[in-house]
C-alpha cells in the first residue's frame, strides 16, 4: 500500500514539475513583450486602466494556456504522430499512408491555435472557410512530403517547383489575399502542427533503410507551410474581398470595474470551449480509430495520452480567451496611438520587439539543439540564436516600413525567397531543410497575436489598407530565418573546406570537427 502511495506521489510531483517547466517557458516567451508594453503604457502611450487590467488578465491566461498546451501537445500530439507514422509504415499500404496523411494534416491544422487567432483577425473571409482552406492545403502537402520521404527526392526540387507556382499565382490573385496567404503559411507551422508532423515524418522515414532516410524527414514542415499559401491564393480567385475592407481590429475592452471585467471574460469562455472542442475532435476521433484497429497502446500509456489531450484542450481554451478578449485589443490600441502621436517610433519599436520575441521563443531552443546535433557541435546554438534575433528584428522593421510606406509585399518576398532558394545550391541539403523548417519556429504565438494586432492598429491609424499593408508580417518573420540559417551554414561550409586544405600536423582540431560533420551530414 505504501509503495502505491509513493508511486502516486512521485507521479504527481513529476506532473507538477512538468507543468511548472512549461509555464516557466511561456513566461519567458511573454515577459519581454509584457515589460516593453507596460513601459510604453506607463510613459509614452498611456491607456485607460480598464484596458490595462484586461491586458494583465489576458496575459495571465495566455501564459497558463501556453504552458498547459505545450505540455499537452508534448504528451499527446507527439506520441500520437509517432505511433500513427510507425503504424502506417508497418502497413506498407501506400494509399492508406496518403489518405491518412491528408486527414491528419487537415485535422491537426484546424486545431492549431496560431491559425485560429489569424482567422479571428481576418475580416473578409469567414473563419470556417479560412480554417478549412488552410487545413486542406496542409493535408495535401503532407501527402507530397510523405511521397518525398518515401522516394528520397531532393527537397530543393520540390521547393523550386512549388514556390515558382506560388509567385506565379501571387501575380494574378486578389492582392487582399496576398499577405493573408503568406501569413497563413507562417502560423500553420505552430506548437500543435510541428511536433505532430515531425514525429509522423520520422515514423514514415523508417520504411527506408538507406543512410539519408532520417535526414529526409526534415523539410516536411517546410513543404507543409507551402500548402496554406497556395490554397489561400487559389481561394482569392473565387472568394472576392470587398473593396476598401479594413483589417480585423479587436474591439478595445471597456470594463468599468473588475466585476464587468470578469463578466467579459466569462461571457467569451463558452464560445472558445465549443470552438476548441470542435477543432480537436477530428484528431481525437482519428487517433482512437487507429487505436482500435492497429495501435493497441497499453492502458497506462493510453491514459497518459488522454491526459495530454485534456491539457491541450484546457490550454487552448485559456490561450484563445486571453488572446482575443484582452491581449490583442491592447496591441491594436497601442499601434494606433503610436502611429498618431509618435510615428517615428514605429520602426525601432517593431525591431526591438522582434529581437526579444525570437530571443525568448522556447521553440528556438529546439532549433539550436537540432543544428548543434547536425553539425556535431561545429555550429553553436548561440550563433543560430543571434542570427535569428537579427533576422527577425529586420523582418519586423521591414514589416512596419511597409505599413508606413505602403510598399508591396512581393517586393520583399520574391527576392527573399529567390535568395533562399539560390543558397540551397551552396549549402548541405540538411541545412536547407532545417532553414525552411525554422520559419515555423520563428513565427510563434507572440507574432500571430500581439505583433500582428500592433501592425494592424498602426496601419488603420495611418489610413492605409491593413489587408495589403499589415498582413504579411508573419510571412516576413517566416522568410528571414531561411536566409539566416542557410547563411550560417554557408559560412561554416566555407570553413570546412578551408580546414580540409590544412595539414593534419597543425593540430588545431579542425579536421576532427570536419570528420564529425561529414559523419553527421
Amino acid at each position: 500500500m505504501r509503495e502505491v502511495i509513493h508511486i502516486k506521489s512521485r507521479s504527481f510531483q513529476n506532473v507538477r514539475a512538468s507543468i511548472k517547466e512549461k509555464v516557466s517557458e511561456a513566461i519567458q516567451s511573454v515577459l519581454p513583450i509584457f515589460i516593453i508594453v507596460a513601459l510604453l503604457c506607463l510613459t509614452l502611450c498611456p491607456v485607460t486602466p480598464d484596458l490595462m487590467l484586461s491586458f494583465l488578465v489576458g496575459t495571465l491566461l495566455v501564459v497558463v494556456g501556453m504552458g498547459l498546451f505545450s505540455l499537452g501537445a508534448e504528451q499527446s500530439m507527439t506520441p500520437i504522430g509517432a505511433k500513427i507514422g510507425t503504424a502506417l509504415t508497418k502497413s506498407k499500404n501506400l494509399p492508406l499512408i496518403l489518405i491518412a496523411s491528408f486527414l491528419l494534416g487537415f485535422a491537426v491544422t484546424v486545431a492549431e491555435p496560431d491559425l485560429q487567432v489569424l482567422a479571428e483577425t481576418v475580416p473578409h473571409i469567414h473563419n470556417t472557410v479560412l480554417l478549412f482552406t488552410v487545413g486542406a492545403g496542409v493535408g495535401f502537402f503532407l501527402v507530397v512530403g510523405m511521397l518525398r520521404i518515401l522516394t528520397g527526392k531532393k527537397l530543393r526540387i520540390f521547393l523550386l517547383i512549388f514556390y515558382g507556382i506560388v509567385f506565379l499565382l501571387a501575380s494574378f490573385t486578389d492582392q487582399n489575399f496576398l499577405g493573408i496567404a503568406f501569413d497563413a503559411g507562417g502560423v500553420t507551422t505552430g506548437p500543435m502542427t510541428v511536433p505532430f508532423i515531425l514525429a509522423m515524418g520520422l515514423g514514415v522515414s523508417k520504411i527506408r533503410s538507406d543512410k539519408g532516410a532520417e535526414a529526409d524527414s526534415f523539410g516536411l514542415v517546410a513543404l507543409c507551410s507551402i500548402g496554406p499559401i497556395l490554397s489561400v491564393l487559389i481561394l482569392g480567385f473565387f472568394y472576392k474581398a470587398g473593396q476598401g475592407v479594413q483589417g480585423g481590429v479587436s474591439d478595445p475592452a471597456n470594463f468599468g470595474n473588475t466585476v464587468e471585467l470578469g463578466r467579459g471574460y466569462l461571457s467569451a469562455l463558452p464560445d472558445y470551449i465549443k470552438e476548441t472542442a470542435i477543432a480537436l475532435l477530428p484528431v481525437v476521433v482519428i487517433f482512437f480509430l487507429f487505436q482500435f484497429f492497429s495501435l493497441k497502446i497499453p492502458k497506462r500509456n493510453l491514459a497518459k495520452i488522454c491526459i495530454g489531450l485534456l491539457y491541450t484542450y484546457v490550454g487552448l481554451v485559456l490561450f484563445l480567451t486571453g488572446v482575443n478578449v484582452g491581449f490583442s485589443a491592447l496591441g491594436t490600441v497601442l499601434g494606433s496611438t503610436i502611429a498618431q502621436e509618435r510615428k517615428y517610433l514605429l520602426i525601432p519599436l517593431a525591431m526591438l520587439l522582434g529581437w526579444f520575441i525570437i530571443s525568448a521563443e522556447p521553440a528556438v531552443a529546439v532549433l539550436e539543439k537540432q543544428v548543434e546535433d547536425v553539425s556535431a557541435g561545429a555550429i553553436s546554438g548561440k550563433v543560430i540564436k543571434k542570427s535569428l534575433s537579427i533576422a527577425i528584428a529586420v523582418a519586423m522593421g521591414i514589416s512596419m516600413l511597409r505599413v508606413v510606406t505602403g510598399i508591396s509585399l512581393l517586393w520583399f518576398l520574391i527576392p527573399g525567397y529567390a535568395a533562399a532558394l539560390l543558397l540551397s545550391f551552396f549549402v548541405p541539403d540538411i541545412y536547407t531543410a532545417i532553414a525552411f523548417d525554422s520559419g515555423g519556429v520563428a513565427s510563434g504565438p507572440m507574432t500571430a497575436t500581439f505583433m500582428l494586432q500592433l501592425v494592424i492598429g498602426a496601419s488603420n491609424a495611418l489610413g492605409g489598407n491593413s489587408l495589403t499593408d499589415a498582413f504579411g508580417l508573419v510571412a516576413m518573420v517566416a522568410m528571414f530565418p531561411l536566409l539566416s540559417v542557410q547563411t550560417v551554414g554557408f559560412v561554416y561550409e566555407l570553413k570546412k573546406k578551408k580546414a580540409e586544405n590544412k595539414e593534419p600536423s597543425q593540430g588545431d582540431g579542425s579536421l576532427d570537427i570536419v570528420e564529425l560533420w561529414e559523419d553527421a551530414a
